[in-house]
């Protein structure tokens, strides 16, 4: 699913006019939500808390800095610009900034007069910028800059399968259906768990595969070497395994079925791609298409399950004997 990540775009307002519309522009042409105090008006305590819910619920924050320090709330002494951008640091949300070079604030004051710099409060939009030179940040001299810098970024972050951006409704799968799948594998998996059961205190009178063809595959399937990737292990490290002990040792896992879903753990997924082909091969397991959905599904087989109960049995015998 294609996702738009929500920015809030953070400045002084007048004198940043055609740098915020830049960057507007770039965060719309990435295809992403841009958000900021366009959407406010009055500088209070009440606007100060609606700003602090649009960055809750923003992805990423950016800061464009010029040479003006902003508006002071009366409580803190602070900017409001400088308000926001610690409320971002303090909540940790992905963020970047441009700051402009003292070039191009200077070419400003030329062509657009002094009003542009900071008259009242120096000292603090001085100790502002170095406070935003320390974390991620980069210069900009005009609007082709912050594009750049928009666009850089934004790749970026966009990668980050940890923010959640907003997502199309056509995009989400047809939940009634997905609902309707789970109720048909909670059924199934119950009857395989009541198959499983009776094989297990019947096999022998019923004839089940027996204990020579068990041992036989047994056999087979431990000769079938296989890497447990780290990423799946409980000890986050890799090591060698085979399939017969992968596929008794996670049975429950297995009975229940195992899709290729997208939303899959890298476990279930390892499972569908590595070991349930080579059971398909003996039998085991067999693979169907799940109606209405995309994906597929193992699940096991008549036989996979006498083999299951008929390991347990031995097991079962062999324990009585010690």
């Amino acid at each position: 699913m294609k996702r738009k990540l929500q920015i809030f775009v953070s400045s002084t307002f007048t004198d940043l006019i055609p740098e915020r519309q830049a960057a507007v522009s770039a965060i719309l042409k990435a295809g992403h939500i841009p958000a900021g105090m366009e959407l406010f008006t009055a500088a209070d305590r009440s606007q100060m808390d609606t700003i602090k819910r649009w960055i809750d619920e923003s992805d990423v924050y950016m800061l464009i800095l010029g040479g003006r320090y902003g508006s002071v709330e009366s409580s803190s002494n602070k900017s409001y610009t400088e308000l926001e951008y610690d409320y971002a640091i303090e909540k940790e949300k992905p963020l970047f900034a441009v700051v402009i070079n003292e070039d191009a604030l200077a070419a400003k004051v030329k062509s657009q007069g002094i009003e542009i710099v900071e008259m009242k409060n120096p000292k603090e939009l001085a100790s502002f910028r170095g406070k935003v030179l320390s974390n991620i940040s980069s210069f900009f001299s005009d609007e082709k800059d912050i594009k750049l810098c928009v666009h850089e970024s934004l790749s970026d972050y966009a990668s980050n399968r940890s923010l959640k951006g907003w997502v199309s409704a056509s995009e989400i799968p047809d939940v009634e259906t997905l609902v309707s799948e789970i109720s048909k594998l909670q059924k199934e998996n119950e009857s395989l768990q009541k198959q499983l059961s009776k094989s297990e205190t019947s096999l022998k009178s019923k004839g089940g595969i027996t204990e020579e063809t068990f041992l036989d595959i047994k056999n087979v399937l431990k000769t079938k070497k296989i890497e447990i990737p780290a990423n799946i292990s409980s000890s986050k490290e890799s090591y060698e395994s085979n399939i017969f002990n992968v596929f008794v040792s996670n049975s429950p896992s297995m009975v229940k079925g195992i899709t290729n879903s997208a939303q899959n753990t890298p476990t279930e997924l390892f499972y569908y791609h590595k070991i349930c082909p080579i059971l398909q091969i003996h039998g085991l397991v067999e693979n169907e298409k799940v109606p209405s959905v995309r994906y597929r599904r193992y699940f096991v087989t008549k036989k996979g399950i006498e083999f299951l109960a008929q390991h347990e049995l031995l097991q079962a015998q062999n324990a009585d004997r010690k």
